[in-house]
């Protein structure tokens, strides 16, 4: 399917093709040089520590950090935006990886530039996207109503949402712990919608592939006339 995808644009950006023509020499030189021999040079370090700390820690908390995004805000947190998707609100992913963790949010309106209702609350990469628009880097920047986003919460979000939620709702949000939107628990049950799937093989549970929500057939093996 991803050959199937149109990429004249990104070719024809000089910086992309730049990036990918000479990824290996950049990424030598910014993510294991660099990091490396500032503190060598500047603070007195050994080499082993800076190695240790400054790239193979950092990459492996940066990965894991990544890899969060799709595992654990699909688990652990609410669905104030559509309770029928699978991803979830995690202020804990949103804390280390920058604002990458308002999964339902994203899932469910994808092309807010955002990927999250509030601009700032920790959103990093939505503050420097739009310091990247002011110095013309970044462009034509789409995002979401503030109605849009108020009847959607309305309609399918599971009742927690800080302002439009309901008390029913957030006092069924459970953790192991103290009950904090921090805490890597924090959640509320989630309960899959009994729905037919299309066939164009999209993500599970994407809102595109989510049709005829309550019924308890399944079509998709049904033969065309």
């Amino acid at each position: 399917m991803g050959k199937r995808v149109d990429m004249s644009d990104l070719e024809a950006d000089w910086m992309v093709m730049f990036q990918k023509k000479y990824y290996y020499p950049l990424y030598t030189i910014f993510a294991l040089f660099i990091p490396v021999w500032v503190p060598i040079q500047y603070f007195g370090e050994t080499f082993w520590n800076s190695l240790l700390v400054c790239y193979f820690f950092r990459y492996l908390f940066q990965i894991n950090g990544t890899w969060l995004v799709n595992s654990a805000a699909h688990l652990y947190g609410t669905r104030p935006y559509d309770k029928n998707l699978q991803p979830v609100e995690s202020w804990f992913v949103s804390f280390i990886t920058f604002g990458e963790g308002w999964h339902n949010y994203h899932h469910t309106f994808p092309w807010d530039y955002k990927a999250a209702e509030l601009p700032t609350f920790l959103n990093t990469s939505a503050v420097l996207i739009r310091m990247f628009e002011r110095l013309g880097l970044a462009y034509d920047l789409k995002t979401v109503s503030p109605e849009m986003v108020t009847k959607r919460i309305i309609r399918t979000g599971d009742g927690t949402h800080y302002v439009f939620g309901n008390d029913e709702a957030k006092a069924a949000v459970t953790a192991i712990g103290p009950l904090h939107p921090l805490n890597p628990s924090y959640t509320t049950k989630y309960k899959p919608p009994k729905a037919n799937l299309n066939d164009q093989g999209l993500p599970l549970f994407h809102e595109m592939d989510v049709i005829n929500v309550g019924s308890k057939t399944n079509n998709r093996n049904s033969t065309k006339a």
